[in-house]
């Protein structure tokens, strides 16, 4: 009865040792207090009418990041494309199955919860030295021996080592899908913008070539007004030099359209010949209404600080691998088998043999590498924390700075929409004005360029209003948890991500 008691309070002892687990805990950061994006409140940003670029947007706080935010512009084309990018993007499946790789990682760390067992088989034909004795019992000099064997152990996680380092691999892999998270929105805004972009090259594209038929109409004129005249050789040459400036300028905004689509194409994992749709400002509807989520929502919503958070946890896991190393250790192993000389005395009794054993061990002297080892892991700890707090002011700085962009491109597009307006009023009286004679070529010439350089900015000003739209859902997280990225169903991240189960 003593024997029985004290063996079940050294079993209670194992199990009430093997349910801790050495070092710190993870604890998910708050969020410090009294940061927000703007000492100000947000206002509507300026804007005029019901469609278009030129539109006032508001702002609605704590409203959840649509999964599909792109289908905001309400551009069938570039819905059809953003779909086509997450299903075929290259970079993207490599990212996917690289977050399979680290969740195996994590069940291979999780397979030394459980004991291990290996069977060997050993047929050996031996000769005994007539010097000694025969060895087996039938006293022969020459025979054989058939040793099957089972070899069975186990090493009871004491410390919580072996959980400590499943916690480590489970949180890389959450740095894996995270990173994996910010492809895909970094891939889905890239997508965006370069469809945004090209329909403002387009826009800049069109303008110019109006303004190239406009210039070449003017020196028409002015070469008829010349013939009689009434208009002088340097008149003219300035008129040629201007035609010639702005079709100049052609090559290169071809060039961007160019490599813009081959861009597209990349992002949508296809080739650069194959087509594509052609997009245009006037496709895209600026949205009146966007989402803003309150600062302590983006700890939870950016890739980024949800990757640096779990780069917490595994620096904190490494901790108590650390420590465990450092304290003794038990591994139990059972060594059954069974020796025969023939293969028909198989399974006969009296041929078995076993062996049980225990084996204490304690790390005494290694010259200071498991020491070092805890202390470089607790180094490591403080480096995550503290690059935690970085990654949270720069996503806070990040979704400020498309706020701000926000307010001020509009003001912008305002601006250059009154520009616009004014230098097409002027140029239009200038032409009257050449058609009377009551103005010279070159007041016309400069209103030409005045206006053409008015009209370019106002194309390029509404493109960036629907790429400040663009930057401030790719700031809040671009609503990934409202979709599947994964490349693969619920059930199976389930049974990859959080089962240790060993089949």
């Amino acid at each position: 009865m003593n024997r029985l008691l004290k063996g079940s309070t050294a079993l209670l002892g194992l199990v009430v040792l093997a349910g801790c687990a050495v070092g710190p805990d993870f604890h998910k950061p708050d969020l410090p207090k009294g940061m927000d994006y703007q000492s100000a409140p947000r206002t509507a940003t300026a804007g005029h009418g019901g469609t278009g670029a030129g539109v006032s947007q508001t702002f609605q706080t704590g409203v959840d990041i649509p999964g599909k935010w792109w289908e905001i512009f309400q551009n069938p084309s570039l819905n059809a494309l953003v779909e086509q990018a997450l299903a075929n993007n290259q970079s993207l499946k490599a990212m996917q199955t690289g977050l399979k790789s680290a969740w195996e990682q994590r069940r291979i760390e999780g397979a030394g919860l459980y004991p291990t067992l290996s069977a060997s088989f050993n047929p050996t034909r031996n000769k005994t030295s007539r010097v000694y004795s025969p060895v087996p019992n039938n006293n022969t000099w020459l025979y054989n021996v058939h040793t099957a064997q089972l070899t069975v152990g186990y090493v009871p996680d004491l410390w919580g080592g072996t959980r400590r380092a499943i916690e480590a691999a489970g949180a890389q892999a959450e740095i894996q899908k995270f990173q994996l998270e910010a492809t895909a929105l970094t891939m889905i805004s890239d997508l965006v913008n370069a469809t945004i972009e090209e329909a403002s090259i387009r826009a800049q594209i069109a303008a110019t070539q109006d303004l190239i038929a406009s210039q070449k109409s003017t020196l028409a004129l002015i070469m008829k007004r010349q013939k009689l005249g009434d208009a002088s050789q340097q008149d003219m040459v300035s008129q040629l030099a201007s035609v010639a400036q702005l079709e100049a300028t052609l090559p290169g905004l071809n060039l961007q359209l160019a490599q813009t689509r081959d861009q597209m194409a990349v992002l949508v994992g296809v080739a650069p010949n194959s087509p594509l749709p052609e997009f245009r400002l006037e496709q895209f509807t600026l949205p009146q209404t966007l989402p803003v989520s309150l600062p302590s929502d983006l700890l939870n919503q950016r890739p980024d600080v949800r990757a640096a958070q779990a780069q917490i946890q595994s620096a904190s896991a490494q901790v108590g691998v650390a420590i465990a190393n450092r304290l003794p250790n038990v591994q139990l192993s059972a060594l059954p088998g069974q020796a025969v000389g023939t293969m028909s005395d198989f399974f006969k009794p009296g041929y078995g043999n076993w062996t049980i054993a225990a084996t204490v061990m304690q790390p005494i002297f290694q010259g200071g590498s498991l020491l070092h080892a805890e202390r470089q892991a607790r180094d490591n700890l403080m480096q995550a924390n503290e690059t935690y707090k970085a990654t949270v002011l720069s996503a806070i700085q990040d979704v400020a700075d498309s706020l701000h962009a926000l307010d001020f491109d509009a003001d912008a597009l305002q601006a250059n929409q009154s520009a616009y307006d004014a230098t097409t009023q002027s140029l239009k009286i200038a032409h009257a004005q050449l058609r009377l004679g009551d103005a010279s070529e070159l007041m016309m010439l400069q209103a030409q360029q005045a206006n053409a350089q008015a009209r370019l900015a106002l194309v390029q000003a509404q493109g960036t209003r629907y790429s400040d739209s663009v930057a401030l859902f790719q700031s809040l997280g671009g609503g990934w948890w409202n979709r599947n990225d994964l490349g693969m169903t619920p059930a199976a991240q389930k049974a990859l991500g959080k089962s240790l189960v060993p089949w």
